[in-house]
């Protein structure tokens, strides 16, 4: 598969893999890369990397070079650039009272494109925007409509477990998280409980629930009538990890234990 590395473009982002043949590259070496959007600077987060089961090898752009000291000064002043660039769009945006919040603003190394990501709570008619934008920096301008969590991703916070919040912290991309996962889990359906700082649902509920429905497919389904050394009777309650169910016999209740060794 040849030589793969993963690196970031910010801190708190997201993980992208490029080809790294004729480089051996350790971790938190700057580098640049070959994108779609032009030349960029990097940080190396992975090395030697191995499984990439949903990525096209072959078409996977490659690393250009181990970045120089001229390329921090250009991307130091990037950094820079992109913050006037932010604080103009911003001016902009409230002189055409836009209903629209920009959040971040970041040139490529070699200053081929400018993107800024913003959020809103409908679809926003930006083209004006863009023209007097572009018409100052004289560059390809991008402007990218963040979700929910990509918002919270960006901005960073603590979850309900009192820690950085995953997303921002160490999630390598954000996985569909679907409702099932807390019942799955027997967790109670209070939006205050399984919803995160985005709103959404927690991305932790993903994180146990391949276990949890390991557990489940040995035990009897809540509503199942079987049959017991008691008697016949409704399961009415899980106890999925410690492999128990509660079952309702003539109007009591008893709690029984999965033996997995038979």
């Amino acid at each position: 598969m040849g030589n793969i590395c993963g690196v970031k473009f910010k801190d708190s982002g997201k993980i992208y893999y490029f080809k790294a043949d004729g480089f051996d590259l350790k971790k938190n070496v700057t580098v640049v890369v070959d994108t779609e959007k032009g030349e960029q600077f990097a940080k190396v987060a992975e090395t030697h990397v191995t499984m990439l089961k949903h990525f096209d090898v072959d078409s996977m752009k490659s690393i250009i070079r181990i970045s120089s000291k001229n390329d921090y000064n250009k991307y130091l002043k990037n950094l820079k650039d992109a913050a006037e660039a932010l604080s103009f769009s911003r001016k902009l945006v409230k002189d055409k009272k836009l209903d629209m919040r920009l959040l971040d603003a970041s040139f490529t190394l070699d200053k081929k494109q400018l993107t800024i990501n913003f959020i809103a709570d409908s679809r926003i008619d930006f083209r004006d925007l863009v023209k007097e934008i572009a018409a100052k920096y004289k560059t390809r301008i991008e402007l990218h409509q963040l979700g929910v969590r990509d918002k919270s991703r960006e901005i960073g916070g603590l979850g309900q477990c009192g820690r950085e919040l995953c997303c921002s912290k160490f999630l390598n991309g954000i996985e569909t998280i679907s409702i099932n996962m807390a019942k799955n889990q027997n967790i109670a359906l209070n939006p205050s409980k399984i919803n995160g700082a985005c709103g959404r649902l927690l991305c932790c509920l993903s994180y146990e629930d391949e276990v949890y429905s390991e557990h489940r497919s040995y035990l009897p389904k809540i509503g199942d009538v079987i049959k017991t050394k008691d008697g016949s009777g409704k399961v009415v309650y899980l106890d999925v990890l410690n492999n128990k169910y509660t079952v309702l016999i003539d109007g009591d209740r008893k709690e029984y234990e999965l033996d997995r060794d038979k």
